[in-house]
């Protein structure tokens, strides 16, 4: 008999150490909330973003437009060159 895989299929967030089932909307709302209070404490040189090449380029394309635009660093790279 096979084993079937687990799989996450709702958001966790952390409460203190543990992990609780969130909505979506609460999940990406942390998270929007960590970047935002990451960027006002260290500014937007303390983020970095690496990119896969087995993406697609419209994929690179957005991953770097939004560590630019948005997050405001330049700190891309990706493993292109391998």
């Amino acid at each position: 008999m096979k084993q079937r895989a687990y799989r996450l299929t709702d958001p966790l967030v952390r409460d203190g150490a543990d992990l609780r089932v969130a909505t979506w909307d609460e999940a990406l709302d942390r998270a929007a909330r960590g970047f935002s209070d990451a960027l006002k404490v260290s500014g937007p040189k303390a983020f970095g973003m690496f990119s896969c090449s087995k993406t697609t380029n419209e994929f690179n394309y957005l991953a770097q437009k939004f560590a630019r635009s948005v997050v405001g660093s330049n700190n891309i790279d990706s493993c292109n060159r391998t």
